[in-house]
């Protein structure tokens, strides 16, 4: 049962397009993914775990194969990306579940985890961010943007949606940047280049101030909870630093932390490794 199938499910009326694997009897695994990627990042883990668990894993709102609704008639923010995810659920039958977060499906998963802690079994984060001790200073420009959006701001983000700036979020804190395939990079870029999607990605730069006033919520959940947790982390993630990492055993002292040598992509270099800490981990 380890092949991999291709879904879309219909939520509402909006299209989620979906990977799936594994038996529909088995632990079930929610992965999602962050920016600028989609499902497709997965497609290395999928394998090494579909022996062992039912997976999925969609494409956010606006991301992959999923509908990107003009901004007029949907609003891109993470609380919305949180509702039709809940409802994709719902939708699929996952009633309850582990989720693998990443990036943007961080602060996704920590919002369904808030709103139904009864659903989640444990929690695997994979460079995705709860503590203010995580964010680098590379989210200096994005910070400018939270407290004055004007047009130079949100024109001055634009840099982060360049081919070159995603070929770095993949390559850089890679010790051999050459066991990086181009393959998801490129399509990430393929994504990034369709009419409208720079915009939208814009909009969740903006947005993405709601996550961190929440996170004082999800270190409560976390503290409540205390759901099995492990964290798996590239450690030289310009983005998210590892004491973000170290952070989630504050608030659950069970919490497992790992760090690879690797960068913010980190399965793109250490699947087999991410995968074996999984099984471990959830056996």
């Amino acid at each position: 049962m380890t092949r991999t199938t291709y879904r879309t499910a219909d939520v509402d009326g909006f299209k989620v397009f979906y990977r799936e694997a594994g038996s529909r009897g088995a632990p079930k695994l929610l992965l999602l993914h962050g920016f600028p990627s989609a499902g497709h990042m997965f497609r290395d883990l999928i394998p090494l775990l579909a022996d062992k668990f039912h997976i999925v894993a969609p494409d956010l709102p606006g991301f992959g194969q999923s509908d990107m609704p003009a901004r007029e008639s949907f609003r891109y923010t993470f609380d919305n990306f949180a509702q039709v995810i809940e409802r994709f659920t719902e939708v699929i039958g996952f009633d309850r579940f582990a989720i693998y977060v990443f990036d943007y499906g961080a602060p996704t998963g920590f919002r369904l985890a808030l709103r139904h802690p009864e659903r989640i079994t444990a929690i695997i984060s994979q460079n995705g961010n709860a503590y203010e001790d995580g964010l680098s200073n590379g989210w200096t420009p994005i910070k400018a943007y939270w407290q004055d959006p004007s047009p130079d701001n949100r024109e001055a983000l634009r840099a982060f949606l360049t081919p070159e700036a995603t070929r770095w979020q993949y390559t850089h804190g890679v010790p051999d940047p050459t066991t990086v395939s181009p393959d998801g990079q490129n399509l990430d870029n393929f994504y990034l280049a369709r009419p409208g999607s720079d915009d939208v990605q814009l909009d969740l730069f903006g947005d993405y101030k709601s996550n961190v006033a929440l996170y004082p919520s999800f270190q409560e959940y976390f503290r409540k909870h205390k759901p099995p947790f492990l964290a798996v982390w590239g450690k030289n993630d310009p983005f998210f630093i590892p004491p973000g990492a170290e952070a989630f055993k504050r608030d659950n002292p069970n919490a497992v932390v790992q760090f690879f040598d690797t960068g913010h992509f980190a399965l793109e270099t250490h699947a087999k490794e991410i995968a074996e800490s999984i099984r471990a981990f959830l056996k």
